[in-house]
C-alpha cells in the first residue's frame, strides 16, 4: 500500500496520535507511527500504550508489544496486529468502530463495543463485550449504527474462523 491519494494523511514514518472514543468523550489517546494510507485503509504502528500488563485470560499486552493497527474510512472496524516485542505474533484485536476519521495528525476512530480476537494459530476466535454493546443502548438511540456494528463483527468472525485477515491487510 503506498501513500498515493489526496485523502492521505502524510508520508510514511509520520507522527500520528489515535485517538479512541466512546460515548463522546476520549477513551483513550496514543501516539503512533503512520505506516501507509492510501485514502481508504490507514495503517499505524503504536507500542502497547498501557503502563502496564493487561491480561485478558486469553492474551496479555505487555509493554515493548507492538501494534499494527488498521484503520478504514469506509468501514465498520478496525484490526490490530499484535506482536511481541522480539516479534512474535500473538494475534489480531479487532474493534468495531464507526468509520475513522483522519485530520491532520489525528486519527479518530469511535469504539461501539464489540470486539473480536483471533489467536496467532487461528485455534481462539472469539467475540468479545457483547453484553456492554447491548447494555450501550445503542440499538436504541441509532439502530443503523447497531446493526452496521453488528454486520461487521460478524464480517470480522467469518474472515477470522476462515484463514484470518491476510486478504483484507495484504
Amino acid at each position: 500500500m503506498s501513500v498515493n491519494s489526496a485523502d492521505a494523511a502524510g508520508p510514511a514514518g509520520a507522527p500520528v496520535t489515535v485517538v479512541l472514543v466512546k460515548g463522546g468523550r476520549t477513551k483513550l489517546s496514543y501516539p503512533g507511527e503512520l505506516v501507509a494510507d492510501d485514502g481508504t485503509r490507514i495503517a499505524v504502528r503504536a507500542l502497547w500504550a498501557g503502563a502496564a500488563v493487561r491480561d485478558f485470560g486469553f492474551v496479555r499486552f505487555e509493554p515493548g508489544d507492538v501494534f499494527t493497527e488498521y484503520y478504514w474510512r469506509d468501514r465498520w472496524y478496525s484490526v490490530k496486529e499484535v506482536r511481541d516485542g522480539g516479534g512474535r505474533l500473538k494475534g489480531w484485536y479487532c474493534d468495531i468502530t464507526r468509520p475513522a476519521e483522519f485530520s491532520g495528525t489525528e486519527l479518530v476512530a469511535e469504539d461501539l463495543d464489540l470486539d473480536l480476537w483471533r489467536s496467532a494459530d487461528g485455534t481462539d476466535v472469539r467475540r468479545l463485550d457483547e453484553d456492554e454493546f447491548a447494555e450501550s443502548g445503542l440499538a436504541e438511540r441509532d439502530p443503523d449504527a447497531a446493526a452496521r456494528a453488528v454486520a461487521a463483527l460478524d464480517e470480522l468472525e467469518t474472515l477470522a474462523l476462515e484463514g484470518g485477515f491476510t486478504a483484507l491487510l495484504g
